[in-house]
């Protein structure tokens, strides 16, 4: 399995927009693509920011390429997320999970 993995930073203000966007325009698209497995919001404050990390588990790279054709490094955001962004990764970055644990 792969994790694509994705940064951006915004006031705090705009985080709950953010949350709105990814939760009504994002996660259903990824649903419907074959070979999604699941995706995880990460959020931290730093330096009166709000750091957002998005974490998407993925078959393979092929089911990537579905959501991020035609370059599957390029991250994919939409004008509405960027207006609620103050700087976010142009680029994202592919993990092979090596290993999981689950708790009980």
């Amino acid at each position: 399995m792969i994790a694509r993995v994705w940064s951006a930073r915004a006031i705090p203000e705009n985080l709950e927009a953010y949350k709105t966007h990814l939760a009504k325009n994002v996660f259903p698209e990824l649903r419907s693509i074959n070979g999604f497995v699941r995706a995880e919001l990460l959020t931290r404050l730093v330096h009166g920011d709000v750091e957002i990390t998005v974490a998407t588990v993925w078959k393979e790279l092929e089911a990537i390429e579905a959501f991020a054709h035609p370059d599957r490094e390029a991250a994919v955001v939409a004008p509405e997320a960027a207006a609620l962004l103050s700087d976010y990764d142009r680029r994202v970055r592919h993990y092979e999970i090596a290993m999981t644990v689950e708790g009980t």
